[in-house]
């Protein structure tokens, strides 16, 4: 095998190991209803948090009040910004 036949077979596998990792992740996490949802809108230890991209969030006619929009590729400049001790709640399209 040649340089560049093996440096694409490492960024192949190593956007295959991140994919996986994210799936794992997202299946691991706490899901709430919309029911649940809507009970607690009111409630002020709840954020919710809107990561749809900005296109998608812009063309939409629905979003959730008292929601706070945040960049989906730049959640490691963000998250640091809310409270561990609060139910947070992520959501997109």
């Amino acid at each position: 095998m040649n340089k560049k036949t093996i440096f694409s077979f490492l960024t192949i596998l190593m956007l295959f190991n991140s994919l996986l990792s994210f799936a794992v992740a997202s299946a691991d996490a706490p899901r709430m209803s919309k029911e649940e949802l809507r009970s607690r809108l009111s409630d002020i230890d709840l954020v919710i948090i809107d990561v749809r991209t900005a296109h998608d969030w812009g063309k939409s006619n629905s979003k959730i009040r008292g929601a706070v929009r945040e960049d989906p590729e730049s959640v490691a400049s963000w998250a640091k910004n809310y409270s561990k001790k609060k139910t947070i709640v992520l959501y997109c399209a």
